[in-house]
């Protein structure tokens, strides 16, 4: 049993952290008086909701995934959601690096042509450009 201020240091996050996700009812640490006091359980959570956001899940998945938690037993139910999410984020991860890759060769191809023009070679630098972009 911790209090917040234990509980925030020991995950890494802001007590304000651990408020927002009691204010979204991912965690319900236990009161008493006015001292919230978190479990094991609670701080099991809040090391899952860390892990999924890490991961770049929302909040509406993560919440998703801890009420599944919680309804099975099983966890069958949860580990399916959690493989057509973890496979859905991998495509999208992807997707977004052949972008960034893509994103990089242009700017890259950018620099050179600047270069060679500071170097004193603008019509090279033109050449250049203009051989890349038949290459695309």
């Amino acid at each position: 049993m911790l209090g917040i201020q234990d509980a925030a240091t020991r995950l890494g996050v802001t007590m304000r952290a651990l408020r927002f996700y009691e204010d979204k009812g991912l965690i319900a640490p236990q009161r008493v008086g006015t001292m919230r006091i978190y479990s094991r359980r609670e701080m099991g959570r809040m090391q899952l909701i860390l892990r999924g956001k890490r991961l770049g899940f929302t909040i509406r998945e993560i919440a998703e995934f801890l009420d599944l938690y919680d309804a099975d037993p099983e966890h069958t139910e949860q580990v399916r959601a959690l493989k057509a999410r973890v496979a859905a984020r991998i495509a999208g991860l992807r997707k977004q690096k052949r972008a960034i890759e893509q994103t990089l060769e242009e700017l890259i191809s950018i620099e050179r042509q600047a270069q060679a023009w500071l170097e004193g070679s603008p019509l090279s630098a033109i050449e250049d450009g203009v051989e890349e972009l038949r290459r695309d």
